[in-house]
């Protein structure tokens, strides 16, 4: 069965939620040739946006002059996304869109996809039609389509349809649809909408082929595919394996091979490094309708397996479909002004000795020691976990600061007998309603690349870390010293260990930190002593 299908390849752009899309020359150049000779027609390079306040690399803004540097066979087409809410945000929208594209005439740009909400169709309308008079080809992405209700997408797609855009694109943005609900969509859009329509699938049930294939069957043209499916989240459907599967049902010519080549040569050791693809968490999110980001977010913090499981749980009642920033603060906000608190611990810490206690084995085994020492010596006891071995009446408070880790222990906090030091301006109400029958020091945070600095009644931290954030609550009482018991780290092979041990550094090499010392075994690289010494 023959189809007009296109295939566009956005693994620049979508892969680029993993790597800030910072992407090697080499890379580029020779993802590039492998695009073009496996015989897809459309490649999208990256974004179009404006200045970022955090480091995005060449893919995220894909200037005119980044793609001028670049070697376009003829047979390539080069398509750019831009997300409507940077235009919209903007005072005027038809400037913005002139200050971010040239005309077409003097551009390699074929095609401009417009990514959009359904609370943005009519700015994003306006935002087409602009992009028209300079020339471009346009094509319309709505997001998160599994979200909108039959009503509403008959609104969208008549809507759309005064545009004048060349593809309609809907997006599994959570990765939750199947093939019934992909017909569905399409006989829904074809009402109102004769144009091309176009797929973007991801792979949080590993079907993202199979919607994609179902779409072609009910009339889809476009269809959108990245190299071993990298992009947010699980991903996308899989350029390599697509490409055999459309040869096969549709009788479409490709050749893979030289896509194989750029994926030994550089996309496996990304993979590797990266780790996307679906997992039983994407599965679970999609399934339940959360944003894939916030699996990703817990992924790469490293969260236990119970902690995400958990937080799946809240998310899923509390509105986690979609992507909020405000949860991710910790990866995804690099700068965020201090917002002081109502707390200070000077009152319950000058001058006193701090100890912090996690819940790593080697706490379970000094655990008696332990007692005895914060019993004699009286140190000022800080918790950085909920389930610490020692006994609960010694602990002086808890505390967490990740949104994601309050969403994911809420229910354990809720059955706290000691206060809970948190960053208030960080939690959404919903959670300050499950904690409203404990007590709360609201200790307050800002987010700095690099930095640590301490006031009053918060801290600006390098890192949404609980163990940053505990330094910096007993730094800012003006500890004497920060004693540590059960951080026993991750190995010395394991990225984790080295990032601890860079933020311990750079905290002792910070104005008004205090002494650190271990007092139980430990892989970090800090000061080391003996509970027995003691």
């Amino acid at each position: 069965m023959k189809k007009n299908i296109e295939v566009l390849d956005c693994t620049l752009r979508d892969g680029g939620y993993y790597n800030n899309w910072d992407f090697s020359l080499d890379l580029v150049r020779d993802y590039i040739k492998s695009i073009s000779s496996s015989g897809i027609k459309y490649v999208e390079l990256g974004f179009r946006s404006f200045p970022s306040k955090s480091f995005r690399g060449s893919n995220w803004y894909t200037t005119e002059n980044y793609i001028n540097s670049l070697h376009i066979p003829k047979n390539l087409k080069i398509a750019v996304m831009v997300n409507a809410s940077e235009i919209i945000n903007k005072k005027n929208l038809e400037n913005a869109v002139k200050n971010l594209f040239v005309k077409k005439n003097t551009s390699k740009i074929d095609l401009v996809r417009v990514a959009f909400h359904l609370n943005e169709i009519d700015e994003t309308v306006k935002i087409a039609k602009t992009l028209q008079k300079l020339g471009y080809k346009i094509g319309l992405n709505l997001m998160q389509i599994s979200e909108i209700s039959e009503k509403d997408l008959l609104i969208a797609s008549k809507k759309i349809s005064q545009s004048n855009a060349d593809v309609f694109y809907f997006a599994d943005s959570l990765g939750s649809l199947n093939a019934e609900q992909i017909k569905k969509i399409i006989r829904t859009i074809k009402i109102n909408w004769k144009g091309d329509i176009g797929i973007h699938a991801h792979d949080n049930l590993g079907k993202a082929i199979n919607n994609t294939k179902e779409a072609i069957f009910s009339g889809v043209k476009w269809t959108d595919c990245t190299i071993t499916g990298m992009g947010r989240g699980p991903g996308n459907t899989q350029t390599e394996n697509y490409l055999v599967e459309i040869e096969n049902t549709f009788k479409k010519k490709f050749n893979i091979l030289p896509i194989l080549n750029v994926i030994n040569n550089y996309f496996r050791e990304l993979k590797v490094k990266y780790g996307w693809g679906t997992n039983t968490y994407y599965y679970l999110a999609g399934l339940n309708g959360i944003h894939p980001t916030y699996i990703q977010e817990m992924l790469s913090t490293k969260f236990a397996d119970a902690e995400i499981l958990a937080a799946i749980n809240q998310l899923k009642n509390s509105g986690g479909s979609r992507y909020n920033v405000d949860l991710v603060r910790s990866e995804f906000q690099k700068n965020l002004k201090l917002s002081n608190g109502t707390w200070s611990p000077l009152a319950q810490i000058k001058k006193r000795e701090v100890l912090l206690v996690a819940s790593g084995p080697k706490a379970k085994d000094y655990k008696n020691e332990i007692e005895t020492y914060i019993k004699n010596k009286k140190p000022y006891v800080i918790a950085v976990n909920t389930d610490i071995n020692i006994e609960k009446k010694l602990i002086d408070i808890y505390a967490a600061c990740n949104p994601l880790k309050l969403i994911a222990n809420t229910e354990n906090y809720k059955n706290l007998k000691s206060p809970l030091a948190i960053p208030k301006t960080l939690i959404n109400n919903s959670i300050k309603k499950k904690l409203n029958k404990i007590k709360v020091f609201d200790f307050g945070v800002g987010l700095e690349h690099n930095t640590f600095k301490f006031n009053k009644n918060g801290a600006t931290l390098p890192r949404l870390f609980t163990l940053v954030y505990a330094l910096s609550i007993a730094t800012s009482g003006q500890a004497e010293r920060i004693l540590l018991a059960g951080f026993d780290g991750y190995g010395n092979n394991d990225i984790r260990t080295k990032t601890i041990d860079e933020l311990l550094h750079l905290y002792s090499s910070s104005t008004g930190s205090r002494p650190l010392l271990a007092v139980t075994p430990t892989t970090y690289s800090i000061n080391s002593t003996s509970i027995y010494a003691l």
